[in-house]
């Protein structure tokens, strides 16, 4: 059983505070899919993904940026 991540609460808490900036930073080197959902989630529930259009955008942008497959060069 893996333990919960604590990425998302880190990085809404940034977003909480008003430092949209370092938490644009984390979202760009988001570890997986999962924990920017989890992200979205938390800041939906907080309602503060209203307020903050380049978090939207970024956590958006950064979920299809993981969903895509790797491309990857041949041996």
């Amino acid at each position: 059983m893996s333990r919960p991540s604590v990425w998302a609460p880190k990085v809404a808490a940034l977003v909480q505070s008003g430092n949209s900036q370092a938490a644009l930073a984390q979202i760009k080197v988001a570890p997986s899919v999962r924990d920017v959902q989890q992200l979205r989630d938390l800041l939906l529930k907080q309602k503060l993904l209203a307020g903050n259009r380049n978090i939207d955008q970024a956590t958006a942008d950064q979920i299809i940026a993981l969903s895509a497959p790797r491309l990857h060069r041949s041996p």
